[in-house]
Parts: C-alpha cells; structure tokens; sequence
C-alpha cells in the first residue's frame, strides 16, 4: 500500500492488520527509507503487538 502523506498514512493504520502495518514497514524499509514514515509504522506495529501480546497474556492468567 502507498502513502504519500502523513493523512494518508493515519486514513489508513487504523484500519489495518498488524501483518498489513509489519509489510508496509518491511516495505518502507526497501523503498523510500523516509525516516518519519518508518517511526510513524513501527510505533503503531508496537502499540498492536502489546494489545495483541497483553490479551494473550490475560487469557492465560483466567485459565
């Protein structure tokens, strides 16, 4: 998926997967290499991954 701006790149995040948001970083990474863009994927990648991790964790402590 391309982004060309910052309100595209917020259009978009909150409606993708966590595997969408690692390929458009892993994306990033081999394209444009635009700093800013890189900070703005990988800290929601993160914030998905804790939501992700933290309810695995909850659903292990109730059993």
């Amino acid at each position: 998926m391309k982004v060309d701006s910052w309100r595209a790149i917020n259009r978009v995040l909150k409606d993708l997967t966590e595997e969408q948001v690692s390929r458009m970083l892993d994306a990033e990474m081999v394209g444009q290499r635009r700093v800013v863009v890189v900070e703005r994927l990988h800290q929601r990648l993160c914030a998905m991954r804790a939501i992700r991790e933290r309810l695995q964790l909850m659903k292990e402590i109730q059993k």
